[in-house]
């Protein structure tokens, strides 16, 4: 009876219980290598937060590393002196690039510790306590993470797991059987022990097999390391560490709510000042010519009254009889005075005819040479179109052997350093200040000049000067102007570069809460100037904005 029982029992174990090695939603193949090391625990940090400085302090084996910023600008500080209180004694830190290392020690120790930093920069000085809290790295469960699969493995390496546990269950059955019928009722109970191992090893190898598998998607889970990785936390809140601030270059600015007059933005673009601006046209139709130093090219600079090409008009065939005609009547009127005159200076001498008489001769025949000159002159010489102003030559289409019409522009002449913008306005302005902001976000300081009464498509012109470097602008380049009126608004004015945009058009800040914590803030916006924005909700006094690096933390998932 027993015999039977213990043969329908091994049958059953030989069915039901499969190796680990492929349980059911799993394919191993070959058994990957156990791990023989354990994860370090991430480094333990502490920080504090100064009046004028913030520390960062991340343990990093025996040695410690130690982040100081300004408090304010988020700015990283060289050259500081900073000692620490350890339980060691005091030591000092060593600068190395942009943070600072010293010895610790006591830190192989799990525990907590109490330090005391003390940061001197120039005449700045602060006592910053911190405390470091360490443990002790995790140990696995087993020895290696050996399982019971991997020990058989040892003794029989060539055969694969389930042959090892075959083998296994053939002899735990086959130890079973002999002892149950050699010892009867007495080795009934342990037969059962020997039939129960192989059983309780099984499950114990299929225990193993399913830890650290995730039963979801069949992979191993993998828990990543905190530390130093910017992260996006459940609550929205940002962790940046500071190495993290480095690479993105964090800058913040400590608000203050104040007074400002209230601006429109307007469009315009950049113009020509008029009076150091010009046009060179022909007066009328005929062929061009350049100069004995050729045409000058677009960007050349041009001082006033220059030649810059020439223009030869054409004559007409009835023209050219009459010129002629012209040319044979006062040849002969030449001829004719000059007779006389010859005539007059033998006779002057006698008294026959008087002085008068013959200087005016001279003048009639020097008046008829000058007409037959200007004559000849007038067949022969070209139109000279020289430069109004000194400039460079802004637009240019001359061609040799062009015929320009009349009027036509030839060369547009502009002196760069004097640009004007002129703005568009649908109201009538006067405005205290102006600022402007291109494209590229390079922002113009402006002078008012004046504003127009007739209206241009419904909106009235108004022209500022451009004041300060104009170093790569360009007529007809479009901007947008920023005019301060005399209403008066209450805010916080910050730099543009804080504004981040989603993409449902919401604006927001990062407020940078604590030394590696930034929280975004939805705010309300009006504008100021070229450089700066107004805060009229959202953002108070007191506040540490990031006005650089902005949209690198916006994206940080």
């Amino acid at each position: 009876m027993f015999a039977r029982s213990a043969a329908a029992l091994a049958v059953a174990l030989s069915f039901g219980i499969s190796p680990a090695d492929a349980h059911e939603g799993h394919d191993h193949g070959a058994a990957p290598p156990a791990a023989s090391v354990a994860a370090a625990p991430a480094g333990a940090r502490a920080e504090v937060v100064g009046t004028a400085f913030e520390l960062v302090a991340v343990a990093e084996g025996a040695g410690l590393t130690l982040y100081l910023d300004a408090f304010a600008t988020n700015e990283p500080l060289a050259g500081a002196d900073i000692v620490v209180e350890t339980p060691s004694g005091p030591v000092k830190a060593t600068e190395d690039g942009d943070r600072y290392r010293l010895d610790a020690p006591f830190l192989a120790e799990p525990g907590r510790f109490d330090l005391i930093a003390t940061v001197a920069v120039g005449s700045d000085l602060e006592i910053l306590p911190l405390t470091l809290v360490t443990v002790a790295a995790a140990t696995p469960a087993r020895a290696g993470g050996a399982s019971a699969s991997a020990w058989l493995a040892s003794w029989w390496p060539p055969l694969p797991g389930w042959a090892l546990w075959s083998l296994v269950l053939m002899v735990g059955v086959g130890a079973g059987l002999v002892l149950g019928v050699a010892l009867g009722r007495r080795g009934r109970r342990t037969a059962a022990l020997l039939l129960a191992l192989p059983l309780a090893l099984a499950w114990s190898e299929r225990a193993d097999a399913h830890a650290g598998h995730d039963h979801a998607d069949g992979k191993t889970a993998e828990v990543p390391a905190a530390g130093e990785r910017a992260q996006r936390l459940a609550d929205g809140t940002l962790y940046v560490p500071k190495p993290v601030q480095r690479i993105f270059g964090l800058r913040t600015l400590l608000t203050a709510e104040a007074t400002f007059h209230r601006s429109m933005e307007l469009p315009g673009r950049i113009i020509p000042d008029p009076n150091a601006s010009g046009v060179v046209q022909a007066s009328v139709g005929g062929r061009l010519s350049a100069p004995p130093g050729g045409f000058p090219r677009l960007g050349a600079a041009v001082a006033k009254g220059d030649v810059l090409a020439y223009v030869a008009p054409p004559i007409q065939q009835i023209d050219v009889s009459d010129m002629r005609q012209r040319q044979g009547e006062l040849d002969q009127q030449i001829s004719i005075v000059e007779t006389r005159l010859a005539r007059y200076a033998r006779l002057v001498s006698s008294g026959a005819v008087a002085r008068q008489m013959y200087e005016e001769t001279q003048l009639e025949l020097q008046g008829l040479k000058d007409r037959r000159t200007a004559l000849d002159a007038s067949r022969r010489q070209p139109e000279a179109l020289v430069a109004p102003v000194d400039g460079i030559v802004a637009d240019a289409s001359p061609v040799a052997g062009q015929m320009a019409q009349p009027n036509a522009v030839i060369f547009h002449i502009v002196d760069p350093s004097r640009l004007w913008v002129e703005a568009l306005s649908f109201t009538a302005i006067t405005p205290v200040s102006a600022s402007a902001t291109t494209a590229g976000g390079r922002s113009l300081a402006l002078a008012f000049r004046g504003s127009g009464f007739a209206d241009r498509s419904q909106a009235i012109p108004v022209h500022f000067a451009i004041e300060g470097d104009t170093n790569g602008l360009r007529a007809g380049q479009f901007v947008t102007v920023q005019a301060a009126t005399g209403q008066r608004r209450h805010g916080v004015a910050v730099p543009r570069s804080a504004i981040v945009r989603t993409a449902n058009g919401q604006d927001f800040v990062f407020e940078h809460t604590a030394p590696e914590r930034f929280v975004p803030r939805p705010v309300r916006i009006e504008a100021l100037d070229g450089g700066r924005v107004l805060i009229v909700s959202g953002a108070g006094a007191g506040q540490r904005i990031v006005t650089q690096g902005a949209d690198l933390l916006d994206h940080v998932r």
